[in-house]
């Protein structure tokens, strides 16, 4: 287990603040209840932050071969045809994982390929269970070419506490299921842009492990 880039200044800061407030309450205040009471706060305040931004190592397992895995870890909200007009720009079957603040934030690229299309959006920050996040909020779409030829779209979108998406793909450059895609900061939610035809591995309600769970498997394309 090691610490995302993303937490390493917030926590470090976080840690300073906490000790500022906690030496003059130690100093001042009587003891023992108000002190203690303070730094019990504190340590939970520090390991709820410190355990968001925890970032696991995974190397993924399964099949790559017109599979593809879940970006993110959090539990299957929607799986629903809809209308991908950005990158696809057709008919794809969406695939939505929401993420809660218990939740690694990590988000892995799904699918062996290139990225080929990249661009933020800014917007609102409605609750990211809302269907119309997905076009209202704060998004930051990713288009990927996968080596079978085939399109899918991954969509990082912010929520009501999520106020910052960070995207580390870059066009023209090399998706792989093992790395990191970017980081959304507390609670948000990833949409995923299949073909119409693949075969979706999982049901609403399932959760899924970022870089680690298959979540559809894509028909295998004729070779010309």
């Amino acid at each position: 287990m090691r610490i995302h880039r993303e937490g390493t200044n917030i926590l470090i800061l976080l840690f300073a603040v906490l000790i500022a407030i906690n030496v003059p309450v130690w100093l001042f205040m009587p003891p023992p209840v108000i002190p203690a009471a303070c730094t019990a706060f504190s340590a939970l305040t520090y390991g709820f932050v410190f355990n968001f931004f925890r970032c696991p190592r995974r190397t993924y397992r399964g099949q790559r071969e017109n599979h593809v895995a879940s970006s993110v870890d959090g539990k299957v909200v929607a799986i629903e045809p809809t209308d991908e007009s950005e990158y696809i720009k057709g008919k794809a079957m969406m695939l939505s994982v929401f993420m809660s603040p218990l939740n690694v934030h990590a988000n892995w690229f799904p699918a062996d390929g290139t990225v080929e299309y990249i661009r933020h959006h800014k917007g609102r920050f409605l609750s990211a269970y809302l269907p119309k996040a997905s076009t209202e909020n704060e998004r930051s779409t990713i288009g990927i070419i996968c080596e079978n030829g085939q399109r899918i779209t991954v969509r990082q979108i912010a929520g009501a506490m999520a106020r910052r998406i960070v995207t580390y793909a870059r066009k023209g450059q090399r998706a792989d299921i093992d790395d990191h895609l970017g980081f959304i900061k507390f609670g948000s939610r990833v949409d995923i842009y299949l073909p119409l035809d693949a075969e979706i591995l999982v049901k609403i309600g399932d959760r899924t492990v970022g870089g680690v769970t298959p979540i559809a498997k894509l028909k295998t394309q004729p070779r010309e």
